[in-house]
C-alpha cells in the first residue's frame, strides 16, 4: 500500500474551502488586472466569485491580502526547489539554480502583469517590500537543512540575507529590461555578475585587514 498525501487526504469540507478560496483569488486578480486595484471593490470581487461579501472576509482580511497570497506560494516553491538540488552540490550553485527555477516557474504572463500592477500602485508597492523578509526566512530554512554544523548554518544564514538583497536588485533590473527577453538567461547572467562582485568585495576586505 502507498501512503496517501496532499490532496488525496483532503476531505470534502477542506476541498470546498480550498476551491472557494481559489475562486475568490482568481476573480480578484482578474478584476485588478482588468480595472485596476484601487477602483475594484470587495463587492466587485464577491460578485465575480459568486460568494457573499462576508464569505470574502472569511478567507481574506482585505483585498491587499489577495494580491500577496501568491507570494506565500512562491516562498514554498523556493524551498522545494532548493531541497531538490543534489545534496553534494556546492551551495552557491544550489542557490542559483534553485532560485532561478522557482522564479521562472512562477513568472507566467499573469504573474508578470501582477508584478507591474504592484509596482505602479503605491499601497501595494509599499507592502511588496515585506515579501523579501519572508523569502529570506524561507531561504535560510532551506539552506540550513543542507548544513552539517552550527557554524555552517550561520554562514548559510548570512548567504541567504545577501542573496535576497541581491534578488531585490535583480527584480528592479528585470523590470527595466525591454520586453521579450528570457528571464532564465537574465537570472543566470545576474548571478554570474553577483558572485564575481562578492569575490571582488571579499578581496578588498582581506586587503583592508592586511593594511
Amino acid at each position: 500500500m502507498t501512503k496517501a498525501t496532499g490532496r488525496e487526504t483532503e476531505g470534502r469540507r477542506e476541498r470546498k474551502r480550498r476551491q472557494t478560496r481559489e475562486r475568490i483569488e482568481q476573480a480578484a486578480i482578474s478584476l485588478f488586472l482588468e480595472r485596476g486595484f484601487e477602483v475594484t471593490t470587495v463587492e466587485d470581487i464577491a460578485e465575480r466569485a459568486d460568494v457573499s461579501k462576508r464569505s470574502f472576509f472569511d478567507y481574506f482580511p482585505s483585498k491587499e491580502d489577495v494580491v500577496f497570497a501568491w507570494q506565500d506560494g512562491f516562498a514554498e516553491h523556493l524551498m522545494r526547489a532548493i531541497a531538490s538540488r543534489p545534496v553534494d552540490e556546492p551551495v552557491v550553485k544550489a542557490v542559483q539554480y534553485g532560485l532561478t527555477s522557482a522564479i521562472v516557474s512562477a513568472a507566467d504572463e499573469r504573474a508578470l502583469r501582477l508584478g507591474e500592477l504592484i509596482r505602479r500602485t503605491p499601497v501595494l508597492n509599499a507592502r511588496d517590500q515585506f515579501k523579501y523578509a519572508k523569502l529570506e526566512a524561507k531561504l535560510t530554512e532551506a539552506l540550513k537543512a543542507r548544513s552539517r554544523s552550527e557554524e555552517e548554518s550561520e554562514r548559510l544564514r548570512l548567504l541567504a540575507a545577501v542573496v535576497i538583497g541581491a534578488l531585490r536588485v535583480a527584480s528592479e533590473r528585470w523590470a527595466a529590461q525591454p520586453p521579450g527577453g528570457s528571464l532564465e538567461t537574465f537570472a543566470h547572467r545576474f548571478f554570474a555578475d553577483f558572485w564575481k562582485t562578492l569575490i571582488d568585495f571579499g578581496s578588498e576586505g582581506l586587503q583592508i585587514r592586511s593594511d
